[in-house]
């Protein structure tokens, strides 16, 4: 391995250091669906999406909610000794892409069939501290000068 690969790698790890991810794959719901709710909470602090997420309707809802648990159980991890309130923390990016087809047939009139797509999803969350990025934000334009 060369030394530029070496120190990018270095500089990926560090980066992920920093993130707070949660995935949940093979979701059996059609991505279609899911985006709805995904829009609702993008870019929204981690208590207010809680809330949209536990008094709505929709069937992604309650596995969008067990997500957003888990990133911020993520989060506490990696930060013991720090508490949720003080680092205000939002969810800086969710994105659901389309999973696997489970493809069916269904009898149709005259002999015939007709094919269903059973949809799936992948969903992952990504959760940012804006503490932190004010903090970054002031180091890089010290840094500037």
């Amino acid at each position: 391995m060369g030394k530029r690969r070496r120190e990018s790698a270095v500089a990926r790890k560090e980066a992920k250091k920093t993130q707070y991810i949660a995935k949940l794959m093979n979701n059996p719901t059609s991505p279609r669906k899911t985006r709805l709710m995904a829009d609702a909470i993008r870019g929204v602090d981690v208590e207010k999406a809680l809330g949209i997420l536990q008094f709505s309707r929709r069937e992604a809802a309650p596995k969008l909610r067990k997500l957003l648990l888990s990133a911020i159980a993520n989060w506490q991890m990696k930060n013991e000794g720090k508490r949720i309130e003080d680092s205000n923390l939002y969810v800086k990016q969710i994105s659901v892409d389309g999973g696997r087809q489970l493809k069916r047939l269904r009898t149709a009139p005259q002999g015939r069939g007709y094919r269903i797509r059973k949809r799936s999803n992948h969903i992952t969350l990504v959760l940012g501290s804006r503490v932190e990025e004010k903090m970054s934000a002031v180091q890089s334009t010290d840094a500037e000068k």
